[in-house]
């Protein structure tokens, strides 16, 4: 029931075979994705070494890994991009490791996600690139992934944000997509994106709608590559007598939450934490509201979250990120951390979080300290993006709250990070992650379509993930027939 459509439309994939033929594309697998050093073809890395990493060039396809390497022209591949954080920063003796998403083209992680949604019904010609645009609601990077997707994959898109999101997403994607719509509202205005789809659908327009919150191609894209990346990090960082405790961060669209599924397969014991914004905690409370962590969506359970597999949810105050992207970008906040006893390298890669990213981290301490973990635990969590998508925040709080001083930085510091505790944070039960579950009922059956026996399926059918799971080779076998069938060569 969950499978993603992979049957094929015969007529349609010519028009596709046909645009990539014109394009001169060539598509990776999610394989290749996984293991680019191994798997990417020498002259594809050849001709990577004169593309930047946002350049808009078909190859870039060949970019959408954790494992590029952390330069902005002319990268090739080696080990996952992660960072470990040191308890001299997040004041736990847990280790906590992220991996870190600043090294994708568009510089987040959602371009894959993009990627997973857009080529399965690309290769089996379920959607027709000449005639059909691509649209990608979002609350920020994931529009932004999908229309660099499509410009390099030779569509048409039109991207849906709400206009209250930083501006250099705006600006962006400007530049890259045919058409931007931004609708009412901020972070928490989830819904106003799905009335626009509906708006579009009945508008006649000739469109398919890439919804990551319901497209199984963002959740198995996750599982596959995203999962991967985490078990390559697990291999490199626990050693005989450690435990991988825990993997935290924002559920936003559910997508990359999915790797949680990966890591227990290979790590029975660990728990996986959910977090949201304190303002609007819809897991933890069925809650509403508004908040500023941008890229985590909310008000809503995504279709795509396997509820059954959540252990832990948390809520994490917004007032905390945006402060602390103070604390770790301004000099006084810098200076305060230095004396502090963070090392340098760790304070040069504080600008590798973005909002989520903060929130993330701040998720696995509370994780941390609710389970009183030792030195010899290790919690996973995940940068999205990085403060490139964000300098203009920073710009803007300059202007509301003046410049950011050394006793902002001590009060920041004592409150929000090293006074970050287990408040606002519960552990599932059973009947709490059926709660949780039953919230879908209300968006996806009653306003977006999805039926009754789905939902049930998704709780009682011990298939339904592992179906979805289980086509990552026959997505990889379509997209290297697609390939040979389009003949494209590099030249």
């Amino acid at each position: 029931m969950a499978r993603i459509n992979l049957e094929k439309n015969k007529e349609v994939l010519e028009h596709a075979l046909e645009r990539v033929r014109q394009k001169g594309i060539i598509i990776p697998t999610l394989a290749q994705q996984q293991d680019p050093e191994r798997l990417v073809p020498q002259a594809i890395k050849d001709k990577l070494k004169d593309i930047g990493l946002w350049d808009l060039h078909p190859l870039n396809l060949f970019r959408i890994t954790w494992k590029n390497e952390p330069k902005e022209f002319g990268g090739q591949y080696g080990g996952v991009n992660f960072i470990e954080l040191p308890q001299s920063l997040t004041g736990v003796e847990a280790r906590i490791v992220a991996l870190v998403g600043k090294w994708f083209p568009t510089g987040a992680h959602k371009v894959g996600a993009a990627f997973g949604c857009l080529v399965p019904p690309l290769v089996t010609g379920q959607f027709d690139p000449t005639l059909q645009k691509a649209v990608w609601p979002s609350t920020g990077n994931y529009c932004r992934g999908g229309a660099y997707d499509s410009h390099l994959l030779g569509c048409e898109s039109i991207a849906i944000l709400p206009e209250g999101m930083s501006r250099e997403r705006f600006e962006w994607l400007e530049s890259i997509a045919g058409e931007v719509i931004a609708t009412p509202g901020t972070e928490s205005n989830v819904k106003e994106i799905f009335d626009k789809c509906w708006e579009l659908r009945r508008s006649g327009q000739d469109l398919m709608i890439f919804n990551q919150f319901d497209e199984m191609g963002n959740y198995l894209w996750h599982y596959q590559v995203t999962g991967s990346a985490y078990l390559d990090i697990a291999r490199q960082v626990l050693g005989e007598r450690d435990n991988l405790a825990g993997f935290a961060l924002a559920t936003g669209s559910a997508g990359t939450i999915a790797a949680g599924d990966r890591l227990r397969q290979e790590y029975p014991e660990i728990k996986v934490i959910a977090s949201e914004a304190l303002q609007c905690p819809t897991l933890l409370d069925n809650g509403f509201g508004a908040h500023r962590i941008e890229g985590i969506g909310d008000k809503h359970v995504p279709w795509v979250h396997n509820v059954r597999g959540t252990d832990f949810v948390t809520a994490i105050d917004d007032n905390a990120v945006v402060r602390l992207a103070r604390l770790f970008n301004e000099p006084a906040g810098q200076d305060l951390l230095r004396s502090s006893g963070v090392d340098e390298a760790t304070l040069q890669s504080l600008d590798l979080f973005g909002f989520s990213g903060i929130g993330n981290m701040l998720s696995a301490i509370k994780f941390a300290k609710w389970n009183e973990l030792s030195s010899r635990d290790v919690v996973f969590t995940i940068l999205t993006d990085s403060m490139e998508l964000y300098k203009s925040r920073l710009t803007e709080m300059d202007e509301e709250q003046g410049v950011y001083s050394e006793a902002d930085a001590i009060a920041d510091h004592a409150r929000y990070l090293l006074g970050e505790n287990t408040s606002n944070m519960a552990e599932l039960t059973y009947p709490d992650r059926k709660r949780i579950h039953n919230l879908k009922y209300y968006t996806w059956v009653e306003q977006q379509g999805k039926t009754y026996e789905e939902i049930q399926a998704q709780w009682y059918d011990p298939d339904y993930w592992l179906e979805v799971q289980a086509q990552a080779p026959e997505i990889d076998r379509l997209i290297e027939e697609f390939n040979n069938q389009a003949g494209v060569q590099l030249t």
